[in-house]
């Protein structure tokens, strides 16, 4: 008995959306900045908010273990070599009012990009989903915190500089006692991090003058804010300690 069998060929595989049709959702688009199969703003910001998590981690710890090391070195004691005897060698230093009129300045600039971070998040909130993902939206901001959170961030710096002249002028060098050593050290380490929140808040500024869309603007400025914040709250930290530890 014969057989009969029959071959069909798709030479060209086409899928066509008829009417009604739905295409299949994609991640990302939708005018956060990210494109096809990227991931969304509230995804992109959560990861960057745990990956400045995870860079804090060991300044935190360094500061700690700077902490540790200022308490016990208090209570020991060195040799004299003039008596051969066991003295403390551990002198308090009368710290600058100056360094009073810095921690307002840095708090007040905590202040200014907190409202500058509110700013830009309402303005990346409010963006339309139709608009091209590479297309600034919203309109510039009507007060520029940023520009004053810089311009405080700055005056700290300096202020921090003539603090460490006073000091000089007083007697009191890196080298003088323990306790001026620890001074120079703990104030240095945290104008040396301050100097990071400085450059995030230049990176934020060219990001704005580029032109980059609300959503990555508001990323920039959102880590540069929590970063300023913990540098603030470090900064009174140390200087309580200083102050009340010594």
């Amino acid at each position: 008995m014969a057989s009969f069998s029959t071959t069909a060929m798709v030479e060209d595989p086409r899928i066509a959306l008829g009417d009604g049709g739905i295409l299949p959702p994609t991640r990302g688009g939708g005018g956060d900045d990210s494109g096809p199969g990227l991931p969304d703003y509230a995804t992109r910001l959560r990861r960057a908010r745990l990956g400045l998590l995870v860079a804090l981690t060991p300044v935190l710890m360094l500061f700690v273990s700077f902490t540790s090391a200022y308490i016990v070195r208090q209570g020991l004691p060195t040799l004299d070599p003039r008596t051969n005897t066991l003295v403390r060698d551990w002198i308090p230093v009368t710290l600058p009012k100056l360094l009073l009129i810095n921690t307002g300045v840095l708090i007040l600039s905590s202040v200014f990009i907190e409202l500058a971070r509110r700013q830009i998040k309402g303005q990346a909130a409010l963006r339309p989903n139709t608009a091209h993902p590479r297309v600034s939206a919203g309109d510039p901001m009507r007060i520029p915190w940023l520009s004053m959170t810089l311009v405080l961030g700055l005056t700290f710096l300096l202020g921090q500089w003539t603090a460490w002249r006073q000091l000089a002028a007083n007697g009191f060098y890196v080298a003088t006692t323990p306790s001026s050593s620890f001074v120079y050290l703990l104030t240095g380490t945290h104008a040396i991090h301050l100097m990071g929140g400085v450059l995030a808040l230049f990176v934020a500024g060219i990001a704005s003058l580029l032109g980059r869309s609300a959503a990555t603007r508001s990323i920039v400025v959102d880590l540069t804010a929590w970063y300023w914040h913990f540098m603030a709250a470090l900064w009174i930290y140390i200087l309580c300690l200083l102050e009340f530890a010594s």
